[in-house]
Order: C-alpha cells, then sequence, then structure tokens
C-alpha cells in the first residue's frame, strides 16, 4: 500500500471562521492574509490574490477558475476535492501543502518553491514547474503527462504510480528519482542524456529508454 501524502499540519476538521463574504472582500483588497479556516464549496472566477498569504486552510470541493495566485504565500493548506482552471500559481512559496483528488490540468508552477508538497488522487496534466525548487515532495497516483520540467531543481522526491508520459525534463536532473512504478514513456531530455543519469528505473523502462540511445536490446533465443 502507498504511503499518503502527509506534510500540511493542519486539521482536515477545523471549522470554518469566515465567511464566503468576508473571504471575497478579503481576496478582493489585495495581499489578502487567510489564516486557521476551513472554505468548503467556493466558486471563485476571475478573481487576482495577487501576493496573498494562507496558513493552515482547508480548501474542500471549491473550484478556481481564472484565479491568478501568483506570489502568493501557502504554509500548511490542504486542497480536497478542488478544481483549478486558468488559476497559475508562478513565483508561489508552498510549504507543507497538499492537493487531495484535485483536477489541475496545465497549472504553472514557474519559478515557485515547492516544499514538502503532497499531491494524491490528482490529475496535473501539461502542469510546468519551470525553473521552480523542488524539496520533499511526494506524489501517489498522480497524472503528470506532458508536464513540463525546465530547469527545475529536484531534491528527495517521491512518485508512486504517477504518469510521467511525455513529460519534459529538459536541464532538470533526475539522480535519486525512482520512477519505477511510473509510466515513464515518451519523456524530453537533452541531446546527452545527461538528465538521466543515476535515475531509478525498472528493467522495462530501460529497455525502453535505450531507445533514446540509439541502442537495441536484443531478447535471449
Amino acid at each position: 500500500m502507498a504511503r499518503r501524502t502527509g506534510f500540511a499540519k493542519v486539521s482536515e476538521r477545523i471549522g470554518r471562521h469566515i465567511s464566503e463574504d468576508e473571504l471575497l472582500q478579503e481576496l478582493a483588497g489585495g495581499e489578502a492574509r487567510v489564516a486557521m479556516t476551513a472554505i468548503e464549496g467556493i466558486d471563485l472566477a476571475g478573481m487576482s490574490v495577487d501576493a496573498g498569504t494562507f496558513e493552515e486552510v482547508v480548501f474542500r470541493s471549491c473550484t478556481f477558475d481564472d484565479v491568478d495566485f501568483s506570489r502568493c504565500g501557502f504554509t500548511d493548506v490542504i486542497f480536497i476535492d478542488c478544481r483549478f482552471v486558468q488559476s497559475p500559481m508562478d513565483r508561489c512559496w508552498l510549504n507543507r501543502c497538499e492537493f487531495r483528488s484535485c483536477s489541475a490540468l496545465g497549472m504553472q508552477f514557474r519559478k515557485s518553491r515547492l516544499t514538502g508538497v503532497g499531491i494524491e488522487d490528482s490529475q496535473f496534466r501539461y502542469a510546468d514547474f519551470s525553473d521552480s525548487t523542488v524539496e520533499r515532495f511526494r506524489a501517489v497516483r498522480t497524472g503528470f503527462a506532458e508536464s513540463i520540467w525546465h530547469g527545475a531543481r529536484p531534491r528527495r522526491i517521491e512518485l508512486d504510480t504517477c504518469d510521467l508520459t511525455k513529460a519534459e525534463f529538459f536541464r532538470t536532473p533526475l539522480a535519486g528519482i525512482d520512477v519505477s512504478t511510473c509510466e515513464f514513456s515518451g519523456i524530453t531530455v537533452s541531446s546527452d542524456f545527461h538528465e538521466l543519469r543515476g535515475c531509478i528505473v525498472s528493467p522495462q523502462q530501460a529497455v525502453e529508454l535505450s531507445g533514446l540511445l540509439g541502442v537495441t536490446v536484443r531478447e535471449q533465443l
């Protein structure tokens, strides 16, 4: 059984201590600060939350449509069954955060800092982690197909049963990262394949990756 991705130090049973109207007013004011509350069933659209701060918050069944989270700080935050549509988190700091059963197609984490982030049973297809720092990151049963990791700086990464099909790892070292339980075909790396040095793969994946090197593996007769 796969380990849970828990990092956030906030209780899922935390109560709601701010009304929807109070939340909208706080977010509309710029550089919002939302702390120690649960937020459930909110449908936000077209709002800029630039440079906002969220601490000890549980978002449950919320929809973020065209919400700009750029330059925000998230500490001890859990997103459960939430949907993100064109809601970038560029230049953000996500510290001890979790995404559970979330849909975030094309989510942008460009030039962000992710420390202690867990993602479980979620869909992050086309997500962009370019030029981000990713440390203590654990993803389980999550789709990262066609995701972009150009120039990312990963450290202490755990990936379990994730889909990395056609992911792009240009200038991103994968040394020490175990992808043996993941879908790992059709990836993009540099012409000298240096990103793959030290990456941990399954025997079948090793055979598939040999195609990148122009090597044919002959089965024994």
